[in-house]
């Protein structure tokens, strides 16, 4: 596959894909899009291109003008700015975008090292390090585990996409995972200490930051508290408000209360009917196979307990009076039609966050899989914004 821009191009499938939304083009145009990527190196001669996509038959040089002009529009490009196809006159046509490989990167290293440090009250908190290169730090998202999370299809590409060109930093936040469960603050502030305690241990100045869901509010928060220690801020699937906080009406209030007591109750009964319809709510459109992984590693995460109080504790969120004083560039990515949380949540980060981008993804699920379109687009997205992609 070839990648460049918004776009990606599979030969194999004779597919073009632009902000994940399939694109159709001619064969013609295609096999032409193939051959200046393939030869990108150079300037491809007019007499070349009209072998590559006729063959033996003859047709005028307007053809192929043509077939460039829809090529260009296809991809955002045209004659004036010739950012992706620039025509080098009298001879032919060159290829000039930059163009990464995502199936030659090769496979990522999956060692990791997990470490402890102390946040406040004591709690005991697990972080691993992973990969190669400039550091990245995720905040602790719903029900981790930094063990477990390399073997299961939910995340393990996640942390592959993550991990190829950065130190990804990670943790269990207290109540979950390889760290504490049995501790007495569940509070919003505690979370916050957490990643400060993990960022101190690594040993960490200066740094890029991921939030994914609640992870969001707690990246804010903590890049609010260290203004001079955060760089640059990635938000994804994010809100600055949660269920309850952001009721307004007595509608909203109702069905927010009957969201969270539905989990209260399902839970605390140890129901697997309410985990299959939780599952269903991050990953509408994943398979049962994505579905049963993705319940297998609640159970194995943390007690009934603690999820009823992490349901209660996230449900009151609340970080709107902290959004419009991060500093920081700031880049939001949310699925468009995420049912767990609204893309409603991703509009009203970008307009408190100073001069934030919006970053919309052809998605439904909260949780990005690794088989559709939306994947390699989100991973483009924070590569472009870090600075990290491929040279």
């Amino acid at each position: 596959m070839y990648r460049f821009g918004d776009c990606l191009v599979d030969p194999r499938r004779f597919e073009l894909r632009r902000g994940g939304d399939r694109v159709h083009l001619e064969p013609q145009v295609f096999t032409l899009l193939v051959h200046l990527i393939e030869h990108r190196d150079r300037v491809v001669a007019k007499t070349e291109l009209l072998d590559a996509v006729w063959g033996d038959r003859f047709v005028s040089d307007s053809a192929l003008t043509s077939r460039v002009k829809s090529l260009r529009r296809a991809v955002g490009d045209d004659g004036n700015s010739q950012r992706v196809v620039a025509t080098v006159h009298g001879v032919g046509y060159r290829f000039v975008a930059e163009v990464a490989e995502p199936d030659g990167d090769g496979p990522v290293d999956r060692t990791q090292h997990i470490r402890y440090c102390t946040s406040s009250g004591g709690v005991r908190v697990a972080f691993a390090t992973s990969g190669a290169g400039p550091p990245l730090v995720k905040a602790a998202n719903w029900l981790t585990h930094l063990d477990l999370e390399w073997a299961c299809p939910i995340w393990s590409h996640w942390l592959d996409g993550l991990s190829r060109r950065h130190r990804l930093v990670r943790y269990d936040e207290r109540g979950c995972g390889l760290s504490d469960w049995e501790v007495a603050d569940f509070g919003f502030d505690a979370w916050v200490d957490d990643l400060e305690a993990v960022v101190d241990a690594a040993g960490l100045d200066r740094f890029p930051l991921l939030g994914v869901s609640q992870g969001g509010a707690v990246a804010i928060a903590y890049a609010v508290r260290h203004p001079e220690r955060v760089s640059r801020l990635v938000l994804v699937g994010a809100y600055c408000r949660g269920r309850l906080a952001r009721a307004r009406t007595p509608e909203e209030r109702e069905e927010a209360e009957l969201d969270l007591q539905l989990g209260r109750i399902g839970w605390r009964r140890d129901d697997p009917t309410f985990r299959q319809v939780f599952a269903s709510q991050f990953l509408p459109d994943g398979t049962r196979e994505s579905w049963d992984a993705f319940n297998d590693l609640q159970r194995e995460t943390t007690s009934t307990a603690n999820v009823v109080r992490f349901l209660d504790a996230f449900a009151r969120i609340d970080v709107s009076a902290l959004a419009p004083r991060v500093a920081c560039p700031t880049l939001i990515l949310h699925s468009r039609g995420d049912l767990r949380v609204p893309c409603s949540q991703a509009q009203e980060l970008a307009a408190l966050v100073p001069g934030s981008e919006l970053r919309i993804l052809p998605s439904r699920n909260h949780v990005l899989t690794a088989d559709e379109p939306a994947w390699p687009v989100f991973l483009a997205e924070v590569e472009r914004f870090l600075g990290t992609g491929p040279a």
